[in-house]
């Protein structure tokens, strides 16, 4: 289903939640969230390719390599998020985004604004973090 958005359009609870216009609009969110870390990740893997000298002060090379295993950690979270906007895509074909895994009510508009991916409602995460602060406290 091709949908075209107006200009300057924002998803508003006034209208029905996750309509296709919404649905478009998270979609083309997170294809340029998307875009842009993998425009990130390709220019780290420019950088860490070109960086094969070695420093001669070895207060330099500590300082290079901390950077560089900086960098990696970084790209790494980048993967992991490329992942979570991969399914979240997913969930909006298959007609599930929008909606909270362990409830199946609407995640806020504000909510998924903030972070697109978001999987449950905040009530749900709250829920979820106090029970892994529980079972990590034991």
């Amino acid at each position: 289903m091709n949908v075209t958005l107006p200009a300057n359009y924002r998803p508003s609870d006034k209208e029905p939640f996750m309509n296709p216009k919404m649905r478009e609009y998270f979609r083309q969110r997170l294809l340029t969230w998307r875009h842009e870390l993998l425009d990130e990740s390709n220019e780290t893997l420019q950088l860490l390719q070109q960086g094969g000298e070695l420093e001669a002060d070895i207060a330099d090379r500590a300082t290079v390599e901390a950077e560089r295993a900086l960098e990696l950690r970084t790209r790494d979270r980048a993967r992991k998020l490329i992942a979570k906007i991969d399914e979240a895509i997913k969930r909006i074909e298959d007609g599930t985004y929008g909606f909270c895994e362990d409830t199946n009510e609407p995640i806020s508009l504000s909510r998924l604004e903030a972070r697109p991916i978001a999987t449950l409602s905040i009530e749900a995460q709250e829920r979820h973090e106090r029970m892994e602060k529980t079972h990590r406290d034991d």
